[in-house]
């Protein structure tokens, strides 16, 4: 960071109001609006990740962790954009450092993309040639580049195989203008992150604008940082989001809970039910947020006392992986007591509690919240470690 009294949680708190005001109109607009993302970029919130070789801020990630679980307090839509912007510039690390920089040196600079899809992205001399269409790309109405993930496709039509045979998904960055945007997000939740499709069509995309971005040993910088892979990161900021949310349904029942006697009841705090749903709320929360972050700046640690040039290893990835599936699942449970304590104050449009229980639950059906992570970490636990695992 540019000031060593500086930290993101400052930052992220100084932009807190003035999310939490603009909630209501990011929802209606299904985007952040001017003032949100202003605020954002004066607290530096999307270049936490970015390399400081590129004028980015390369923190620890439990540092960026807590700056956006603080964000998404306030408005889960926020908070979900700030995770996948950060997440987005580790790509950065992978990239010549000239292209890093004429991507990333605008201190506004957002990268917005979507996951890799059927779409192929052809090799041709000096580069690639990408056509197709990809969705779900949080954030593109506001970014300044954008990506696509493919399939390479050689000249001779055989796709390009990694080591172990797979075929390499490779990333291509382009100048945000170049894609057409689609007006198709209209989901009940996350409304606000503006996850839309967008479309290619027959775009150069020169060789030092590509990537790929789960090739841990490809990697130019050196910082430990990016010794996490970047599905690891993905993890544990999509869950830094769905806790932040669910810490705020929870303390918005507690503040509830003071002053609400329903009818023909004692004052819902003096109920014994309510009381024994917070804590239990309390508890499943706030121990999934510890093991999150513990596990976080443990791999962290080690990460550097390992050497940066080493990735972190399949067991940390793993061991990350459900640390952050946990803390997902745990969310969506205090939302739910939450929602089941509240009432009919949970069913008022606009309230405290029904935009953020139709974000979380939005949330839950993500790619990052599948039951299929348990799996797959269970493998690595019971010894048989996917060598793929990211």
């Amino acid at each position: 960071m540019n000031d060593p009294f500086d930290s993101p949680m400052a930052r992220a708190r100084a932009a807190g109001p003035v999310i939490e005001a603009a909630a209501d109109e990011i929802e209606r607009r299904r985007r952040l609006v001017p003032e949100a993302l202003d605020a954002l970029h004066a607290g530096r919130l999307a270049r936490m990740f970015v390399p400081c070789s590129a004028g980015g801020d390369e923190i620890a990630p439990a540092e960026a962790l807590a700056a956006i679980e603080y964000i998404a307090g306030r408005d889960l839509s926020a908070g979900w954009n700030v995770f996948v912007a950060n997440a987005a510039a580790l790509i950065a690390p992978y990239l010549p450092a000239e292209s890093a920089r004429a991507i990333f040196g605008d201190p506004r600079a957002l990268v917005a993309w979507g996951p890799p899809g059927d779409a192929p992205i052809a090799a041709v001399p000096g580069g690639y040639r990408v056509n197709g269409r990809w969705g779900f790309a949080s954030g593109c109405r506001h970014a300044t580049w954008m990506g696509a993930h493919g399939r390479v496709v050689e000249t001779d039509g055989e796709f390009r195989r990694g080591a172990n045979g797979a075929p390499l998904v490779l990333t291509a960055l382009f100048p945000a203008r170049e894609a057409e945007l689609l007006d198709d997000w209209n989901a009940i939740g996350m409304r606000g992150t503006g996850s839309e499709s967008y479309r290619v069509r027959d775009l150069f995309v020169p060789e030092e604008f590509c990537g790929l971005r789960e090739a841990p040993h490809a990697r130019r910088e050196p910082g430990t940082l990016y010794a996490f892979t970047m599905q690891s990161l993905y993890a544990a900021g999509a869950a830094a989001v769905a806790v932040g949310a669910a810490r705020a349904m929870l303390n918005a029942l507690t503040a509830l809970a003071a002053r609400k006697t329903p009818r023909g009841l004692p004052r819902l705090a003096d109920r014994p039910m309510t009381q024994a749903a917070v804590a239990r709320a309390e508890a499943g929360l706030s121990a999934a947020r510890a093991w999150l972050f513990a596990v976080t700046s443990a791999i962290y640690e080690g990460a550097r006392g390992a050497g940066e040039r080493e990735p972190i290893s399949v067991p940390d990835r793993a061991r990350l992986r459900l640390a952050a599936s946990h803390a997902i699942h745990a969310a969506v449970d205090t939302a739910q007591r939450v929602w089941r304590e509240a009432g009919v104050d949970a069913i008022v449009h606009g309230g405290a509690f029904e935009r953020r229980f139709r974000d979380i639950h939005t949330l839950s059906q993500q790619i990052q919240s599948r039951e299929a992570h348990y799996e797959r970490v269970g493998r690595v636990l019971l010894g048989d470690a996917p060598p793929d695992f990211l």
